[in-house]
């Protein structure tokens, strides 16, 4: 492999992190904005009131986004075996 080739891969790794870590992340930065924003408003000051619906909330996210994850890591892990096999 010469370096634009490990420069590709490296990339590629890094869009498929992005792709498949993404919507989680959104969805609890979302929630978090959101509670946050409640807190603001009702002035209660709980720290622990932001861990039950973040969860609850990244878990739904996971179940629904677990189909397009393992799809994003099937392909990348397709790509890689084939630059592997390809030598």
């Amino acid at each position: 492999m010469n370096e634009a080739q490990i420069l590709d891969v490296a990339r590629d790794g890094i869009w498929t992190l992005l792709k498949v870590a993404g919507p989680l992340m959104l969805v609890g930065l979302l929630v978090g904005v959101v509670i946050a924003l409640f807190q603001a408003l009702t002035q209660i000051q709980e720290m622990t009131l932001v861990f039950v619906p973040k969860i609850i909330a990244m878990f739904l996210t996971l179940l629904v986004a677990l189909p397009f994850m393992g799809a994003a890591l099937g392909g990348y892990m397709n790509r890689i075996a084939v630059l592997i096999a390809s030598g």
